[in-house]
């Protein structure tokens, strides 16, 4: 029989279906769908050769040069060895870590280049989050200690607010996990007490948010710079208020005193969230949100929900595992990613991937954590130099956004768990 065009892609579909539909109205059809098209591909444990072969690869320029780079990944001394089971996996593992010198103006820090590198980006929270995070996971204390230290005596001042134009609430508590984190892994008894005065401020601050009224309250607040006109209730910023002050009181041996307030969070997420399991609008907020009638990418709001409020609320681990596990499906059921990675408007930026593949780890979910985090190396990093670029498009890809280095350690991040 004749196939005409549409039959052949019909016949392909079961084998390499990705693959046959790259152009024109194919990825208005990406754009349209509400599942992930990548994700019934696998039964089973997803395959990173396969997934790299789906799709075009991502083409843009490197933000460094590539030499420079491969010098830098030359020299890398990690504690345990890079490892994954995968030497492309490994690759962007190491490029990611040699980007955070490359990045980084000395001790000072930079958010991306470009656009990114201009100055009023340098104190953005998640550049020195991601770094620290990545840098002590694999062993790299002393670096760590200088970049966090340096953040913490420039960027945190004496009331103990971050002197950035947008910081969220959120972040205020993933800087005190940061130091935990970082204490825990091999932080030095010296670094801590010379430092322990601006931590102590970042959590007073807090407290003194959660105690304003007289009495403990959630907090409402900038949920992210971008929205930083949009304050409300948010429920990722206050499961980070939370989270965040649990860790600072475990780092001070002091009792903690959150569980007031991780109450009212949760039953506030009851009395908001609907009762119909199969509607997959988790409201961000206390506040009344609009729903987005057709995916969860068709307004603004539910665009930065997806793309940062929801996985920050896994990623503090404060929900209980019915909870968090609605998130996961609100996001695979409504149209929030694909080939795992983060869907925003019409876009993918995957620069919060982190926050999610953390709390897909911390399920047990890991062929959804292996599909994101196989994606988002595939086809969130450029073909050749491994560039992560902020946004991106859909394949073939290319860059909307410039670079930033939060983006580019989500693999230094995320991988460490595959290592012994």
């Amino acid at each position: 029989m004749k196939m005409n065009r549409r039959n052949f892609i019909g016949a392909v579909s079961s084998i390499l279906w990705p693959l046959a539909i790259t152009r024109g109205q194919e990825n208005q059809d990406w754009l349209a769908m509400c599942h992930d098209p990548a994700q019934k591909l696998f039964n089973g444990k997803p395959d990173l050769d396969r997934i790299l072969s789906l799709y075009p690869r991502l083409a843009g320029a490197p933000a460094f040069d590539p030499a420079l780079i491969a010098d830098k990944v030359a020299k890398l001394k990690t504690k345990p060895a890079v490892n994954t089971g995968h030497s492309f996996l490994d690759l962007s593992v190491k490029t990611g870590l040699a980007h955070i010198d490359a990045t980084f103006e000395g001790d000072h820090p930079k958010y991306g280049v470009l656009s990114y590198g201009r100055k009023e980006h340098d104190g953005f929270p998640p550049t020195i989050i991601a770094a620290v995070d990545a840098l002590t996971l694999w062993g790299v204390i002393a670096r760590a200690e200088q970049l966090f230290g340096y953040w913490l005596d420039h960027f945190v001042d004496a009331k103990g607010t971050i002197t950035y134009y947008g910081p969220s609430l959120g972040e205020y508590g993933q800087l005190l996990t940061t130091a935990r984190r970082l204490m825990q892994r091999g932080g030095s008894r010296d670094w801590f007490a010379k430092h322990r005065d601006a931590i102590d401020r970042l959590a007073q601050h807090l407290h003194s948010l959660v105690n304003q009224s007289g009495r403990v309250a959630l907090v409402s607040g900038v949920p992210e710079a971008d929205e930083r006109t949009q304050t409300a209730t948010y429920f990722h910023n206050n499961a980070w208020i939370v989270r965040g002050l649990d860790d600072w009181a475990a780092l001070t041996h002091k009792p903690p005193q959150t569980k007031e307030l991780r109450k009212l969070l949760l039953d506030a997420i009851r009395q908001t969230w609907p009762s119909d399991p199969k509607d997959w609008w988790l409201s961000p907020t206390v506040e009344p949100a609009a729903h987005p009638k057709t995916k969860i990418t068709a307004t603004r709001v539910g665009s930065y929900t997806n793309y940062r409020y929801w996985p920050e609320l896994l990623s503090s681990r404060v929900l209980p595992r019915a909870m968090a596990e609605r998130v996961v499906e609100a996001r695979l059921s409504s149209g929030g990613q694909f080939c795992g990675m983060t869907r925003f408007g019409g876009h993918l930026d995957d620069w919060p991937l982190m926050d999610y593949l953390d709390g897909l780890w911390a399920l047990g979910r890991k062929n959804d954590f292996l599909l994101s985090l196989y994606g988002h190396v595939a086809y969130h990093q450029a073909e050749g130099h491994l560039t992560a670029y902020e946004q991106v498009t859909l394949p073939p890809g290319k860059k909307k956004a410039d670079y930033c280095l939060p983006c580019q350690l989500v693999a230094a991040r995320a991988a460490r768990v595959l290592v012994r």
